[in-house]
């Protein structure tokens, strides 16, 4: 999120105005400088003063005088609210957020395992590998087992596999949606389980103090 002006106070002739009001200026297209039309706006610096009612003229005026832009920032206010800045500037970082933003971002992608009915024990191990890599890894996995011809006779046999398949990954994932048949596959769901939060160590015990032996009088 960008910048953030907060109007606390402000007042015009007689009248008091209060405001609580946030105004966010980030992902917005802004009218600055020549472009805002309006007759009057309320200020504020770049400093984040509060500079008061005022005509455009005498706004554009003041950011011309700090070589500094007009930007339109709540244009639903009445009257509007302009906030002087460096609009370049302003841009320039707030594009490098998104760009940051974007490459702390973790796309869940979904793997696919595929089994036949009668898949022998070395590769339901090996398929079972791949899947615990894939969860370890944040990824979500479909497991499917795909029956051909005769095969759609028995489908439990499917069934059974999967159950097993799902129970050797339980220690670190959820079953999100059961074993169901869709014309000739059976699929299933798993998603990683939530990272455990870390616990704390367990303070050491502190001995106990021996009681004091008193000799005898």
């Amino acid at each position: 999120m960008g910048p953030e002006c907060v109007f606390t106070l402000g007042c015009r002739a007689s009248e008091l105005f209060i405001f609580s009001e946030v105004f966010p200026i980030a992902n917005a297209v802004h009218q600055i400088n020549e472009e805002i039309l309006d007759k009057e706006v309320r200020l504020i610096g770049d400093q984040g003063e509060q500079l008061g009612i005022m005509s455009i003229e005498q706004a554009l005026d003041i950011a011309a005088e700090r070589d500094m832009d007009l930007v339109k920032i709540a244009p639903g206010s009445n009257p509007p609210v302009c906030k002087i800045m460096d609009y370049g500037k302003y841009r320039f970082e707030q594009t490098k957020r998104e760009k940051e933003a974007k490459k702390n971002q973790r796309v869940i992608e979904i793997k696919e395992i595929r089994m036949s009915p009668g898949i022998d024990t070395n590769d339901f191990n090996t398929k079972l590998k791949n899947a615990l890599k894939f969860l370890g890894d944040g990824d979500r996995v479909k497991v499917s087992v795909r029956f051909r011809g005769r095969e759609m006779a028995h489908t439990e046999i499917g069934a059974v596999l999967l159950k097993d398949f799902a129970a050797q990954c339980s220690g670190i994932a959820n079953l999100d949606k059961a074993p169901k048949l869709e014309g000739r596959n059976m699929s299933m769901f798993l998603s990683p389980k939530p990272a455990a939060p870390a616990k704390k160590p367990a303070r050491p015990k502190q001995p106990k103090a021996e009681a004091e032996v008193k000799p005898e009088a």
